[in-house]
């Protein structure tokens, strides 16, 4: 993790903090036709979404070839089983709530000023006071939406 953190804050990585939610507005901006120099956040992620985006793709593939080859592990499913057990056979219920949570996700992401990577991984390597309260406050509502979402009264 430390050379990954030296690798991305020096002029020979990213230049920058690691992170993962700029990437959104930086597709975003690329989907919809947006010019950089019209959107004065567009130019400020410019750098920093074109990498992010790389970066998350690579995620994703190293994590289906682990659970494919290494930990063989992977299996595709709409409905986990976690979800049946606490919630629901629904699959439209499943959808609707992965949407709407997202959207809160990145929404708070944005918000905060960054990602729980960003904020955790390196806010909290530069041992940064912001990222060490956003940290504490991710860890409360963490506590509180599982006690609340995945309310195991009465379930074995």
């Amino acid at each position: 993790m430390s050379l990954l953190l030296l690798f991305t804050f020096s002029t020979f990585g990213a230049d920058r903090p690691i992170g993962a939610s700029t990437y959104v507005p930086y597709y975003a901006g690329i989907l919809f036709g947006m010019n950089p120099e019209d959107y004065t956040y567009l130019r400020e992620i410019e750098k920093a979404g074109a990498w992010e985006g790389v970066m998350l793709l690579g995620v994703f593939v190293g994590g289906l070839i682990t659970s494919i080859f290494i930990t063989k592990s992977f299996r595709f499913s709409v409905l986990p089983d976690a979800w049946k057990r606490y919630k629901n056979s629904s699959v439209k219920s499943r959808l609707i709530w992965s949407f709407f949570s997202g959207f809160l996700l990145i929404t708070g992401a944005r918000l905060a000023g960054g990602c729980t990577s960003g904020h955790f991984l390196s806010g909290m390597s530069q041992t940064a006071f912001s990222s060490m309260i956003f940290g504490g406050v991710v860890l409360v509502t963490l506590l509180i939406t599982g006690k609340l979402f995945y309310n195991t009264r009465g379930s074995k």
